[in-house]
């Protein structure tokens, strides 16, 4: 428990923690959005008050990445899964060929989807170990025609991220940076598309951004339901329908909040010291153990067991009666998960390594 304001430290996996600072903000501004009478949970999405706030989250976001003028940024609905079939509708646009790299859970639902539209092949995957570790891939491991490549390049479940880019020549990068966006640089112009649920280092569950490369819109088949074609919302600057506002509002304050801090930079200095300082503990640990290969693991995700599946109960149990709170592994795989995005303290962390060693020397076999 965070002494200075009573509130937990929340490792989930997303929803998850937001800055404090962001979130009294909103508080303070809730039923009366700068002045103007009411909340942004109420107005129109074509009010010049709504206008303002989605152009300013753009335009900070850009400035946060480095976003090319010769791509699109998109808030749209539907999560991250809604991409996973969006992608091959609108990119599937001339030999219905595209490539996977399957390096988990959500790799493995984005690939199955993509089987519904084309031809899609596994170039790579780590399932033979339980998704421990990201395979090496070279420019030649692709099909030469294929319409585009896609990663999943941070792996929540079970904590991986790419510790590089492969090389895929002139064919389009796919990514999904759902739970790593805005924790280090990249150079978007590697990647043909970036989609992102906003839930892990961004804002509330409700918006996905997509940052797509011009050249890439415009070729899903006639008979593309309309929300489903990144045109339509390219041309109507992700206002065709009513978009989730309040996510956005709170989207753009989080870009603000960065910005005022310096940057992603210093972020990812920071991740970098806690999930090193937390890897740390685990590997000199007698008590657990991180199945992840060392040059895979993620930042963001740190995923541990003891190796007995009812001592890992009794650790998330107490974690959470001691204030740790969202401690547990995934359904599908159990163990023990810290998320610990942007907005995690080190404090926090620093918490919950005091608190893993306490459980070890009073667990220790």
């Amino acid at each position: 428990m965070n002494k200075n304001n009573g509130r937990v430290y929340n490792f989930s996996a997303g929803p998850s923690m937001l800055p404090l600072e962001v979130m009294e903000n909103v508080a303070e501004q809730l039923t009366n959005y700068m002045g103007c009478g009411q909340s942004v949970m109420e107005m129109s999405h074509r009010s010049k008050e709504f206008e303002a706030i989605i152009e300013d989250a753009e335009k900070n976001l850009r400035n946060l990445m480095d976003i090319p003028e010769n791509y699109k940024v998109l808030f749209l609905q539907g999560g991250g899964t809604l991409q996973f079939s969006m992608v091959p509708i609108n990119l599937l646009k001339k030999s219905k060929k595209a490539d996977y790299i399957v390096t988990g859970t959500w790799a493995k639902k984005a690939a199955a989807e993509a089987k519904k539209f084309g031809d899609i092949k596994i170039v790579a995957s780590s399932e033979d170990t339980t998704f421990s570790y990201i395979p090496k891939v070279k420019k030649e491991d692709f099909r030469a025609d294929a319409d585009y490549i896609h990663i999943t390049f941070n792996n929540t479940i079970y904590g991986t991220h790419f510790g590089y880019i492969p090389e895929t020549g002139d064919i389009p990068l796919v990514a999904d940076m759902s739970s790593c966006i805005l924790s280090e640089k990249i150079d978007v112009t590697k990647f043909g598309l970036i989609y992102a649920g906003a839930q892990k280092n961004i804002a509330p569950a409700g918006v996905t951004i997509v940052i797509i490369r011009e050249d890439l819109i415009g070729f899903a088949p006639a008979e593309t339901p309309t929300y489903l074609d990144y045109k339509v919302h390219a041309e109507n600057g992700s206002m065709y329908n009513t978009p989730p506002c309040f996510t956005i509002y709170v989207a753009g304050e989080v870009f603000k909040h960065i910005l005022k801090n310096g940057g992603i930079d210093p972020l990812n200095k920071l991740d970098v010291e806690k999930a090193g300082r937390l890897y740390k503990f685990i590997d000199e640990s007698k008590l657990y153990n991180c199945p992840v290969q060392e040059d895979s693991r993620s930042l963001m995700n740190v995923v541990f067991i003891t190796g007995d599946a009812d001592l890992d109960k009794k650790f998330i149990a107490e974690a959470k009666a001691a204030g740790l709170v969202n401690l547990g592994g995934h359904r599908s795989i159990g163990g023990m998960r810290a998320s610990i995005y942007n907005a995690m303290p080190m404090e926090g962390v620093d918490a919950l390594i005091a608190f893993m060693k306490k459980f070890e020397e009073e667990n220790a076999k």
